[in-house]
């Protein structure tokens, strides 16, 4: 834009100049047509940075939207998570699981080994496989499978 700007206030001095002289007609038509051709440049480029500032504010809302979009389904995640944990929860009480099989029964649910719970719990592997058979018991179920499905068969 700055390069044709000094175009047409050159061809605009020399046209200027020219005309005063006397040149002849062709030559000022030449000129002429060159000044015309700048100006219609200048407007091209300032009518298209115009429409690329208006893409690019389009699309920062657009992006806002999307966070925004994104943020509301985090949360809305976060809450369904809160409410499934209180429901595993409650129906760890309703199947008479003590303190230590409900500690065992999330592991299982987080999808850890046996003996990946008994060293954490500090307890033998032997141990965790008795809780976790007393629970799959209480719960009315065959196995670990069948336990985790028992919570997301629903979901899904």
């Amino acid at each position: 834009i700055i390069l044709l700007g000094f175009i047409v206030i050159s061809s605009g001095l020399d046209l200027a100049h020219d005309m005063s002289q006397g040149i002849a007609l062709d030559h000022i038509l030449k000129e002429l047509l060159v000044f015309a051709l700048s100006i219609s440049a200048i407007a091209w480029l300032i009518s298209g940075l115009g429409k690329q500032r208006r893409e690019i504010n389009l699309l920062q809302q657009e992006l806002q939207n999307a966070k925004t979009s994104a943020q509301s389904a985090t949360d809305e995640v976060l809450v369904s998570r809160r409410q499934l944990s209180q429901t595993i929860a409650k129906q760890f009480t309703c199947w008479n699981l003590s303190r230590s099989e409900q500690e065992v029964a999330w592991l299982l649910l987080k999808g850890l080994s046996l003996k990946e719970i008994a060293a954490l719990r500090d307890t033998a592997e032997k141990t965790v496989r008795q809780q976790a058979s007393a629970i799959y018991q209480k719960a009315g179920v065959g196995g670990r499978h069948v336990f985790s499905a028992w919570f997301i068969e629903d979901l899904l």
